[in-house]
């Protein structure tokens, strides 16, 4: 039999680019996605993520009208997204960029076309091999479509009536939002609508020039390559810089668009436009019940410590970095020490903090290093972690 791969199986061992030597390798959690070790993500280590974009963005577009599109080659079952791009080298300094195969242009060569909406995106989010750009798509595939939002088999412990909600949020992403972005001149846009078939439907444009941008409202230029999304209907189009997501400004990646009332979504904000999203385990909330907390929302069973997940429902735990950490670790590895007896402060106790220094909020912390004078709502002067309540007592304590 052929052996199935385990996502806790993919990375593993991993070195993380980011902690480097701190980190042992990557171990993912069992329902975090996130390291063990470091608490980073997959994309943070150093590990080839091609097929398993390749495999995700295939399943993201199966039974959808873009699988023409995405090319379709059955291995293991799973349809692989033959990159949505084809890869092409400049004249310049050999480098391969990535590009979208929808760039197309009965009067400029596609590749050149290609290229020139490569150069009008952000020199730092240009997806050529090798550059900070590539990075950049890298970890944005990774963040604008959790596998997570879109398989049920990649989420922890689904009950049957979840899996089938999800099942029917799937179909109507796929049905009534997801497409993938056209890179067209504008003038060839104008003709093909002009002479293809049903001809007459409103067109981004008019005889004065190709009308103006969706995102940023300043005007397309003639003879540079736009942006079209069939979704929002070919009357609008964009700047390649501007065909971004309407809630984290960040470029669609791969120009993978999710297109809801009048607004332009990456997958992931999509998602939460629709669900909640679970901050313990990053997956969308399918279930009634569910917790809010500080601004956030978590699966009943994922509201955890972030350092040793134990749950917290019930009991006193403290945001730090807007994760939730349970007393216990916080008076561990957190809680600020009190530079007059030492211990720890907790995270309930009144503290005087000054610089870099803490004290407990009481007379026998808060007080004079030279006559034990408390200090609490009284005039102090802080020498390092002393405290004193004037020159004299300072000058006796300093000699």
């Amino acid at each position: 039999a052929d052996l199935v791969t385990l996502g806790h199986e993919f990375g593993a061992g991993a070195a993380c680019l980011k902690c480097k030597d701190k980190c042992e390798g990557f171990e993912l959690h069992f329902w975090r996605k996130i390291c063990r070790n470091c608490k980073c993500g997959l994309p943070e280590h150093d590990v080839s993520m091609n097929s398993e974009e390749n495999k995700k963005v295939g399943k993201l577009f199966e039974d959808t009208k873009y699988t023409g599109l995405i090319a379709k080659l059955k291995t293991d079952g799973i349809p692989r997204y033959q990159g949505n791009m084809v890869t092409i080298t400049l004249p310049s300094p050999t480098t391969a960029h990535t590009v979208p195969p929808t760039a197309s242009s009965t009067i400029v060569p596609p590749a050149t076309l290609a290229v020139r909406y490569i150069e009008l995106l952000p020199p730092e989010k240009r997806p050529v091999a090798g550059t900070e750009g590539a990075a950049y798509r890298r970890q944005q595939m990774d963040r604008q479509l959790p596998e997570h939002d879109q398989d049920p088999s990649k989420c922890h412990e689904l009950s049957p009536a979840e899996v089938k909600q999800m099942q029917q949020y799937v179909r109507k992403c796929k049905d009534e939002a997801l497409g993938v972005g056209d890179v067209l001149l504008p003038e060839d846009m104008a003709q093909i609508q002009a002479g293809g078939p049903g001809a007459g439907g409103k067109l981004g444009g008019s005889a004065s020039g190709p009308g103006s941008c969706h995102h940023c409202k300043k005007p397309m230029l003639l003879g540079e390559p736009a942006v079209y999304a069939e979704r929002a209907g070919y009357d609008k189009l964009w700047h390649p810089a501007c065909f971004v997501c309407c809630t984290c400004s960040e470029l669609l990646v791969d120009m993978i668009y999710f297109w809801k009332k009048g607004k332009m979504f990456c997958g992931r904000h999509y998602g939460e436009s629709e669900k909640p999203r679970c901050s313990g385990c990053d997956e969308l909330i399918f279930s009634n019940e569910y917790t809010q907390a500080e601004g956030q929302n978590w699966h009943l069973k994922h509201f955890c410590c972030f350092d040793c997940d134990c749950i917290l429902a019930g009991e006193t735990y403290v945001m730090e970095k807007d994760k939730p950490i349970c007393k216990p670790c916080y008076m561990k590895n957190y809680a600020a020490e009190c530079a007059s007896c030492q211990k720890a402060v907790e995270p309930e106790a009144q503290r005087v903090s000054y610089g870099e220094h803490h004290w407990h909020a009481v007379p026998e912390c808060f007080k004079c290093s030279g006559c034990t004078k408390c200090l609490i709502g009284q005039r102090f002067m802080a020498v390092k972690n002393c405290l004193f309540c004037s020159v004299e007592c300072k000058k006796k304590v300093m000699a």
